[in-house]
């Protein structure tokens, strides 16, 4: 039988007796929205990982209908003026969660379905080692949408995926990727049907548990440090830029505008 690491709140940890540990987003009724209380639950998730040592390899989910939504936008809209200091607190706990999955020696799956969106949903997919995606799964950046910018490390990760150019497309023009262009362009690892997404993770995290431990950590390390130093030098300005952007009128129009069900209209201030 399982055991659970953490048992209730906003990110349950599980732990499977072949060491697959079952971190799993659980806020459903917000579509895992992150906000400041779910962004330090994560990474207290996270951060248990990394102080088990029967960990072999994790398994990264979502409950309810979205592996992510992204970035709470009622919380972010909620907060008035006071939203740059509040963006900053939660863009903190952010790249300290990204930078630990990064870091993890167990390599990590993500397990997605629904919508990963946001720097925060698409982040986590950009800073999983391999990422098994539901036929309906669809993949969502979102943030220049709201007048705000990418961040999770998506703007040096996701480039590393899919180029320069690709990349620059998706993040500007923020187009709504299906499962199988999101495979096609190196984003996703592995598509699956969307009753097999389940079994498959597991399958490939059964697999993963039977390897040498020292090895796989050894090889994650070795493929991230090509990109780890740069994620980790870029994390502070992507939350410096986050802050400062959520303070504008046109971050404010962008979060109503989500809000009304409407298109923004933005006026460069």
């Amino acid at each position: 039988m399982s055991e659970a690491l953490i048992e209730s709140g906003l990110v349950l940890l599980d732990l499977d007796p072949d060491g697959v540990a079952r971190l799993r987003l659980n806020r459903a009724e917000a579509a895992n929205g992150m906000n400041v209380e779910f962004l330090r639950a994560l990474h207290e998730a996270i951060m248990r990982c990394h102080r088990e040592p029967r960990v072999r390899v994790v398994v990264l989910s979502g409950a309810g209908k979205h592996f992510c939504a992204g970035g709470d936008v009622k919380t972010f809209a909620a907060q008035g003026s006071e939203l740059p200091d509040y963006l900053r607190e939660a863009t903190a706990w952010l790249q300290l969660a990204t930078a630990a999955l990064i870091q993890l020696p167990a390599p990590v799956i993500a397990q997605v379905h629904g919508f990963a969106a946001g720097g925060g949903g698409l982040g986590l997919v950009c800073a999983s080692d391999i990422v098994v995606a539901a036929e309906s799964a669809r993949f969502f950046s979102g943030a220049v949408r709201v007048g705000m910018a990418p961040d999770a490390g998506s703007t040096v990760t996701l480039p590393q995926l899919v180029g320069l150019r690709k990349a620059m497309y998706i993040l500007l023009t923020n187009p709504t990727l299906t499962a199988r262009e999101a495979l096609d362009l190196g984003i996703v690892t592995e598509v699956v049907p969307d009753e097999q997404l389940g079994p498959r993770a597991s399958q490939l995290a059964s697999a993963l548990a039977e390897s040498a431990p020292l090895a796989l950590a050894a090889t994650k390390r070795l493929v991230w440090g090509g990109v780890g130093a740069t994620v980790a030098e870029r994390l502070p300005e992507e939350a410096r830029t986050v802050a400062e952007l959520s303070g504008t009128e046109d971050s404010r129009e962008g979060l109503a505008a989500v809000l009304e069900h409407r298109q923004p209209k933005f006026s460069g201030r």
